[in-house]
């Protein structure tokens, strides 16, 4: 239950607001990955995949490290708590490592995908749709 409060007060606080703008103003603000240009600015197309995909891809990305900062936090609470009780600390110990083992996870992956952009050529970090 505190998880959830804690994350709903987070959703609450760091979201950025959405406002009604006219076109005008989203030409001078973008830079034109989510706003369409043109004629029929204003009708869906297969790109807005891309504004989709990139934003989910920013969400998650924060997700991962909140949920670092989150295990790390509680398992060095988890440490400092045990009072030398084996159970405890090998339970504070094991949070601490999945933590780090996460962290090395999202890092690897982004190390594996510049890799492959650098032997390949391609860049594979950005999501496009030609079109």
């Amino acid at each position: 239950m505190k998880f959830v409060i804690i994350l709903a007060t987070l959703f609450l606080f760091f979201t950025t607001p959405t406002l009604a703008q006219t076109p005008q103003n989203w030409k001078n603000q973008s830079s034109g990955r989510c706003v369409g240009t043109g004629i029929a600015a204003d009708v869906a197309t297969i790109q807005g995949l891309e504004c989709i995909f990139y934003n989910i891809l920013q969400v998650i990305v924060v997700f991962a490290g909140l949920a670092f900062l989150f295990m790390f936090i509680s398992g060095g609470f988890k440490y400092l708590f045990s009072g030398n009780e084996p159970k405890a600390v090998a339970a504070a110990s094991s949070t601490l490592t999945m933590a780090f083992i996460g962290l090395i996870g999202i890092i690897a992956s982004w190390l594996i995908l510049s890799f492959i952009q650098k032997f390949t050529g391609v860049n594979v970090t950005i999501f496009k749709i030609p079109g």
